[in-house]
Parts: C-alpha cells; structure tokens; sequence
C-alpha cells in the first residue's frame, strides 16, 4: 500500500454504488476468503476487505458472516456465490478501462464463500 494514499475505511453498504461494483469484480467468488484483521485508532481488532483505487485504500468493514450474507442477499451472485456472468460482463465493459481493477480482476477461480465453511 501507497503511503500517500487516503485510507478509507467503511461499511460495504455506505460505499458508493460504482465502488460496489468494482469490488464484485475484484472479488467474483465472495469475499469473506478475502478479509484482513486489524486494529483501528481504538486499539479494536477489525476484519475488513482491502481494495485500492489510484487514490484511495478502501478497507471495506465486515465480518466473515456479513461478508457471506451480503453475496447471500445480492442478486448479482448466483446461488453458488459467484458473480452471474451477465454481472461480470457489464462490469468489465463500465470499468475495464481503469488500469488499477483491471490489475486486480483474478484470472483464476478461488473457492465461494459457500466454499470456506468451516
């Protein structure tokens, strides 16, 4: 991570919806695989969701079970929790231009939140 980058850290529902959409790309297959743990200027120990932008470090508050129940809830994912290839497609034609998604849009495919249980 840039140092001179902002850091942001928020919830995934307080994001602006183009943000949202980026990450989905970013993270096809779920994202609760993908969290990080940290802790904020409280001393708190959270889990969050990296994503960077050219001038932002989005740190995406969340836990594991929100994570999953986010792709549960969105329609964008099918029932395997993986983003519907209709989604993908219209993604990458509104972002592939944007040289740091498409920097970060995996080739292969990692395990589904549904997947990760434990």
């Amino acid at each position: 991570m840039s140092t001179s980058k902002m850091r942001v850290i928020k919830d995934f529902e307080k994001l602006d919806p183009a943000i949202r959409e980026q990450i989905k790309l970013v993270y096809p297959n779920g994202f609760s695989q993908h969290l990080i743990h940290f802790t904020d200027k409280e001393g708190r120990i959270v889990s969050a969701l990296p994503f960077e932008t050219d001038d932002k470090y989005y740190m995406v508050r969340m836990t594991s079970s929100e994570a999953k129940e986010i792709i549960r809830q969105d329609d964008d994912y099918d029932d395997d929790g993986t983003l519907k290839d209709d989604m993908r497609e219209e993604y990458e034609d509104k972002y592939g231009d944007l040289d740091y998604l498409a920097e970060n849009i995996p080739d292969d495919d990692l395990p589904t939140d549904d997947e990760d249980d434990n």
